[in-house]
């Protein structure tokens, strides 16, 4: 099958970045809004590309999970958002956990501004923003580091099961259609259940990317945490599963 070479152009930014915009294709290919609505629309009819709010994300494997430079760049507007809405709704003083994930990361730079945290955490990049302040208290999880800063392992879980804390700040790859919480690591997997078990309020962050995204891994429901913040409306199917579960959710 042969594509347009517009279409063809978006595939390989799609793929390379594992999300565009519509804004930003529109500017680079000097076109309309609505002739990339059109085209995303036809490469998703085709399998190619998944639709998303505002975009279009790559259908990659549900094997394997996108880089962490790639990530870290992708959505970067709605994670800030998102940060953000959740950083206001945690209070000087608390004790939290803090997961694994870009957006969780940029949540760690909102908390700068707040006083007398105690985090744990098994992001060293959230570590190293969080150590800077002197008022905070940092504890960092022992295990197996991979390469995108994240800590798991048994020695992970062991040393997050020693707490109870406030919030837990928590991060995902995807969310099925059933409400199915899914990663790609099992290891993450593990701990990030831990994490859940250990903390009286859940907060899921989640752009609007993940929902409708595959990975092999289940962690568990969507309706295990407390709330959810999110850039755009859910499905109508999730959006009841939370109401009916009364888990909270925000929409920034």
């Amino acid at each position: 099958m042969t594509l347009p070479k517009r279409q063809q152009d978006i595939l390989e930014l799609a793929r390379e970045r594992g999300y565009v915009s519509i804004d930003e294709l529109a500017k680079a290919f000097d076109v309309t809004p609505q002739t990339i609505r059109r085209d995303i629309n036809q490469m998703a009819e085709l399998g190619l590309l998944r639709r998303t709010h505002g975009g279009a994300a790559s259908e990659a494997s549900s094997i394997q999970n996108t880089a962490y430079s790639m990530r870290a760049g992708q959505m970067r507007d709605e994670k800030q958002r998102i940060a953000e809405a959740i950083a206001a709704h945690i209070p000087d003083h608390a004790s939290l956990f803090i997961a694994i994930g870009t957006t969780t990361e940029a949540i760690a730079r909102e908390l700068l501004g707040h006083t007398g945290l105690k985090i744990i955490t098994n992001n060293l990049h959230v570590a190293a923003q969080l150590s800077s302040k002197a008022d905070f208290e940092v504890l960092v999880a022992g295990g197996t580091v991979r390469g995108d800063g994240g800590v798991v392992g048994q020695a992970t879980v062991d040393f997050i099961r020693q707490f109870k804390v406030d919030f837990a700040l928590l991060g995902i790859s995807g969310i099925d259609d059933d409400g199915s919480l899914l990663d790609f690591d099992y290891q993450e997997v593990r701990v990030s259940q831990a994490i859940i078990d250990n903390a009286r309020q859940v907060f899921l962050a989640a752009d609007s990317s993940k929902f409708g995204r595959n990975a092999v891994v289940r962690l568990g429901a969507i309706t295990s945490v407390d709330r959810v913040f999110t850039d755009a409306q859910p499905s109508p199917a999730i959006s009841r599963l939370l109401a009916e579960n009364k888990v909270l959710l925000d929409v920034v």
